[in-house]
């Protein structure tokens, strides 16, 4: 087999790929997500029972993942300097990033002071919004709210919703007595002092 026949069949698996994703689900994804089992791809990384995480993600070092939990497209789970912990039943939505490292001090003292490095750990049944940034030395509770784009760097306690950069406390998780979550957001007028 050549290389041309070998990049024509990679195309036409892939298009093949393409076309049952579109009839099944009506979407379209990028080759990697298109490809790669989520689920299976969960297994072989030592994630718990029911876990998947895409093809597009990165994950380094020490990451570890509990049950039921969805880690979606173009994310980042960096466990290279310290342990990342994912509780069950999470959604870590698209171009998420966590850190257990950071080189601002290194970069802005001219290598005369050492990198950043702190575990992160997210209890279960946290919802991470799109293109949230999470920073080393933080412990996000169990029922966490993050609203997309925020930047975290300092722990959330449990039923707290955060949002914005940096996230600060937006409202509350509230479980109601037939065990049904609401989410009761703060008053405009009462966070403006913030």
């Amino acid at each position: 087999m050549t290389a041309s026949d070998i990049d024509k069949a990679i195309a036409d698996a892939y298009l093949q790929r393409d076309e049952q994703l579109r009839q099944v689900w009506k979407r379209s994804l990028p080759f990697d997500d298109a490809m790669v089992d989520r689920w299976e791809r969960a297994r072989r990384l030592g994630f718990a029972e029911g876990a998947s995480i895409y093809g597009s993600s990165i994950v380094y070092g020490d990451v570890r993942v509990g049950a039921n939990t969805w880690i979606g497209p173009n994310t980042l789970l960096d466990g290279s300097s310290g342990s990342l912990d994912i509780g069950a039943y999470c959604s870590i939505s698209a171009g998420t990033q966590i850190y257990t490292h950071d080189t601002v001090l290194w970069a802005v003292s001219g290598g005369k002071q050492p990198k950043r490095s702190g575990s992160v750990s997210i209890a279960d049944n946290v919802y991470i919004g799109s293109q949230c940034v999470i920073v080393p030395n933080v412990r996000i509770g169990t029922r966490v709210v993050i609203a997309a784009n925020s930047l975290v760097n300092r722990d959330v306690a449990d039923g707290t919703i955060v949002g914005g950069s940096p996230a600060k406390a937006i409202g509350r998780v509230v479980v109601t007595a037939g065990g049904h979550c609401e989410l009761r957001f703060d008053s405009v007028a009462s966070r403006s002092n913030d």
